[in-house]
């Protein structure tokens, strides 16, 4: 009994040892922070026009069109088939990187580069359904510190090939495909999960104890609040009722499980969203990381526009690693910091955006590529930052089921604004704006960000200092009249 007990405590051991491996070889792309100048290059030979108009928005429509039917199918096939297919996509991304040269294979690259990302949600996801609650909090720590340690290690590499043994920015992509394809084989070796979020969340175990499962779904993992609304319906708790009289263990068949997890995501989100609080993090969420994710997808063409690669010597890898190494310290931090985030949230949203806007407005304005280094390196230390925070203020109230579903939501509704932005300012078909006037665009939109969350703050902080003023005239009035109370008697 006593060895069954360890063996169920370290179960969770090997599942997360093998995805942080994976994770870790996957994000060990030296190549990334030189991609636009490879493409650039005597290997490629693309054009500056060719690559921002018509290759790199096809990353961000496909991710798109791909990130909702991945979502869905992620939990459906219990996550591990999409992290190999996500294993299988990263070698089809290098292996076109390497050996195709035209813009329509580029762009083949960027589709499955999109799919790449969209198979995302299969990393982060797959760990809840292998490990108990009380675990949740310290493996999720390790799957997210793993692939920073991993993209910074790549930058660090990359910059001392690059500067020091001048090895060539394909060799640097040859590097890139041994090592994803190091991570493909480490996700056959990943263990199959018998349950998932959604359309698996009861096994047979689940169904003939309902009581225990209440227990579990109850606790919460160390250091966050109850999860809002996690009890069965009733509904669901018949239809688990009958199937344990009938002697069935199986669930409802696939059409009724698809319609009432339809139907359960729809009431979820609606109740979510009707909070205040959840509502503004997450519209946060989506107009930041649209911007943020734009931000990154054109950076490397400003800095070649700035000091041309075939002029000059560039410290790509470097600001990458430093900028990521930043964020994760300053990310770090946070778990520190003592605020109440009720009441000076949307402050904190406010003045980081105002930081954000000027650090972009910085890297447009500069002349000098030092300064359009460090502006980058204070936009995205400052937006890892805030992310950090509102990942937490969205998942504080929420269980794991709602969290992954918000958080769905809210990427898709970032890359709906991404799309816009890319349509509008970059697509060829748009305004086809040049690179440093859409980095005064990008500055411009979080400009507008900081003023609606000004206006939030400003309304939050004046209705606290209403509400206190009111209870302190309040408390007045009830001292007031217990004091006159006696004389009023005599």
């Amino acid at each position: 009994m006593a060895c069954s007990q360890i063996s169920l405590s370290r179960s969770w051991i090997y599942p997360t040892t093998i995805l942080c491996l994976f994770g870790f070889f996957s994000m060990m792309r030296p190549s990334e922070p030189f991609l636009f100048p490879y493409l650039s290059g005597p290997d490629k030979n693309l054009t500056s026009a060719e690559i921002t108009n018509e290759i790199f928005p096809v990353w961000t429509y496909s991710y798109l069109v791909l990130l909702l039917p991945v979502f869905i199918l992620t939990d459906f096939v219990r996550y591990k088939p999409v992290i190999i297919l996500q294993g299988i996509s990263y070698i089809i991304t290098w292996l076109l990187l390497l050996f195709s040269r035209s813009v329509q294979a580029m762009q083949v690259v960027e589709f499955f580069y999109g799919l790449v990302t969209a198979t995302e949600v299969a990393y982060f996801a797959y760990i809840y359904s292998m490990v108990s609650p009380e675990h949740y909090q310290r493996v999720s720590g390790y799957c997210r510190a793993i692939t920073l340690v991993a993209y910074t290690a790549a930058s660090v590499l990359a910059q001392v090939l690059v500067s020091l043994a001048k090895i060539s920015y394909f060799h640097l992509n040859v590097i890139s495909l041994v090592s994803v394809s190091v991570a493909f084989l480490f996700s056959l070796f990943l263990p199959m999960p018998r349950k998932s979020m959604f359309f698996h969340a009861k096994p047979s175990r689940e169904v003939q104890k309902p009581s225990s499962t209440t227990a579990v779904v109850d606790e919460s993992p160390k250091g966050e609040a109850p999860h809002c609304n996690t009890e069965k319906p009733a509904s669901e708790m018949a239809t688990a009722s009958g199937n344990c009289e009938d002697g069935q263990l199986n669930g409802p068949k696939p059409e009724n499980i698809a319609v009432r997890v339809f139907v359960q995501w729809f009431q979820d989100l609606k109740e979510c969203y009707s909070s205040k609080h959840l509502f503004y993090w997450s519209l946060w969420w989506a107009l930041s990381t649209a911007g943020f994710n734009q931000v990154l997808n054109y950076v490397q063409i400003l800095w070649d526009y700035k000091a041309p690669s075939q002029n000059s010597s560039i410290y790509n890898g470097a600001v990458e690693a430093i900028a990521t190494f930043g964020g994760a310290i300053t990310a770090f931090a946070v778990g520190y910091v003592k605020v109440n985030w009720d009441l000076l949230g949307e402050l904190s949203l406010t003045v980081f955006s105002v930081v954000n806007a000027g650090s972009l407005f910085l890297m447009h304005y500069t002349t000098n590529i030092w300064a359009c280094y460090a502006g980058y390196l204070i936009f995205k230390s400052s937006y890892m930052l805030l992310i950090t925070i509102a990942v937490f203020q969205i998942a504080v109230s929420l269980s794991v089921e709602r969290y992954a579903l918000v958080f769905g939501i809210n990427t898709f509704i970032a890359l709906v604004i991404q799309t816009l932005l890319t349509v509008i300012v970059v697509d060829q078909r748009g305004l086809n704006l040049p690179v440093s006037v859409q980095f005064l665009v990008y500055g411009s939109y979080f400009a507008v960000i900081a003023g609606i969350f000004l206006i939030r703050s400003i309304y939050i902080i004046y209705s606290a200092k209403c509400q206190k003023e009111a209870r302190s005239s309040l408390v007045s009035q009830c001292t007031r009249a217990t004091q006159e109370g006696p004389r009023n008697v005599i």
